[in-house]
């Protein structure tokens, strides 16, 4: 298993992340003692469709104030959202030393460090105690994770009793053969895809309660349509995933909107209560 952590840490390590969004900043001449989120919002939320499902997900329940665990949580960009604008305790969990280093100090930049806590450790072994979250969130992490029963266990132990899950995944939809590199792995043997029935009788089985889902493949489709036609006209932004995935950027996306168009994987999210 440990070889398997550092097989998907390499995949995503991308050395001086920090030092690189931070040089893309001055390019673009932001003052670097008044940067707002907004201005690393392209790079900070490693998903498809970004900051804009991310807000989305946040209004699925009333979380205003509480206490949010986001597990693989990247840079930090939907711990530092839910904290500016939802009054949220946030904490982050990532397998990545270099997304965790790098999610603390983009905290500080834009002076959220006092609202967010970010922590370097496996999704499938959570370092908390039982019962200490409000709201467990999660969005494209559980494709790295073989050992699905104990990282949805380990979701249900640290929720509160009343407490809401709430996830943006992609999911295989059929068992077809899935072409590589994609954005969460460079071949196989790095992915560990499942379906969304699989999931909900997971779920189900710890006792959490499904309150809503919904379909997000085609809206996933539209985002890369427009972001592959934005590409064409203007070149790669200087702020974007183009950040975390440098030169494999364009077969990496290209796969995985290859795949939501066909139909082998889709997009969902949803809402479980304990």
């Amino acid at each position: 298993m440990e070889s398997l952590n550092q097989d998907i840490e390499n995949h995503y390590f991308k050395e001086d992340l920090y030092g690189d969004i931070v040089n893309r900043l001055k390019e673009q001449n932001i003052d670097l003692n008044k940067v707002k989120r907004s201005d690393i919002a392209d790079a900070d939320e490693f998903h498809v469709r970004g900051a804009a499902v991310s807000k989305e997900l946040a209004n699925s329940i009333n979380l205003n104030g509480l206490d949010v665990l986001d597990i693989g949580c990247g840079l930090g960009g939907p711990c530092r959202m839910l904290a500016e604008e939802y009054n949220c305790q946030t904490t982050g969990i990532d397998l990545s030393n270099e997304y965790i280093r790098t999610a603390d100090k983009l905290s500080k930049l834009v002076n959220l460090s006092n609202k967010t806590t970010f922590i370097q450790g496996d999704a499938a072994s959570l370092p908390f105690a039982d019962n200490a979250f409000d709201v467990v969130w999660t969005q494209h992490v559980q494709m790295n994770v073989p050992d699905k029963k104990a990282f949805y266990s380990e979701i249900n132990r640290v929720l509160k009793v009343g407490g809401h899950f709430l996830f943006y995944d992609i999911l295989k939809k059929e068992d077809g053969e899935i072409n590589y590199p994609m954005p969460w792995a460079s071949n196989a043997n790095l992915s560990f895809l499942f379906k969304a029935e699989d999931m909900d009788n997971l779920l189900k089985e710890f006792g959490l309660t499904k309150e809503q889902s919904a379909d997000q493949t085609q809206a996933g489709i539209d985002f890369f349509d427009s972001l592959v036609a934005k590409l064409k006209e203007f070149g790669p932004p200087k702020m974007g995933l183009n950040v975390l995935m440098g030169d494999t950027t364009k077969p990496k996306l290209m796969n995985l909107l290859t795949h939501l168009k066909t139909g082998g994987l889709e997009l969902k999210s949803g809402v479980y209560k304990k």
